[in-house]
């Protein structure tokens, strides 16, 4: 095994892998986590603006090995964006909440939709409005670069920041969990 690789192994504790081999919902906020978080605004010539996201293709091969290994996925964020909705499309990422100023009432509504228990789902967040949810689910896990007082709640903080594999680490981290990494290296498609 690599030196890195034991590093980050060495980093990822027994408590963290036992609630990692449970999860079959993993939820994530937007801004922050699969985006860098800033937010682009294109000034248009008839005087409105066009946002621009960018999404990192590590995460979206990421997410995509979770959809194919059978892990629901879904986002929870307080803004829209037509971007966001495409995305989400390519990735057959299954719930989409945008416009949630409290993420709560969606999280709950994807419970009622899956039937997972709490134990069962995991959250991606960097920022104070995702904390509710985290202190819920049975893994709570921080960007890297995330806020102070949720890295402070986390069961797990990334190595990688928001917009960076952020969230393909969170997959491999189940999916590694789960015993089925491996398996799943040989069912990625481009």
């Amino acid at each position: 095994m690599a030196k890195a690789a034991k590093k980050i192994a060495a980093r990822i504790t027994a408590k963290v892998t036992k609630r990692a081999k449970q999860i079959t919902v993993f939820l994530m906020d937007v801004d922050g986590t699969i985006t860098n978080g800033g937010v682009t605004l294109l000034s248009l010539p008839d005087g409105s603006a066009q946002e621009i996201k960018t999404f990192d293709a590590h995460d979206g091969q990421g997410l995509s090995l979770a959809h194919t290994a059978g892990i629901r996925t879904g986002v929870i964020t307080g803004r829209g964006s037509a971007a966001l909705q495409h995305r989400a499309k390519e990735l057959k990422i299954e719930f989409v909440y945008e416009h949630q100023a409290q993420k709560i009432a969606a999280y709950e509504e994807i419970l009622k939709k899956t039937g997972a228990s709490e134990s069962m789902v995991a959250y991606l967040g960097d920022d104070l409005p995702d904390i509710t949810i985290m202190r819920r689910v049975g893994l709570a896990v921080a960007v890297g670069d995330a806020a102070p007082e949720v890295k402070r709640i986390a069961h797990h903080v990334t190595r990688a920041i928001g917009g960076k594999g952020a969230a393909r680490e969170v997959v491999e981290l189940i999916l590694k969990s789960k015993g089925i990494w491996e398996e799943m290296i040989d069912k990625a498609r481009a």
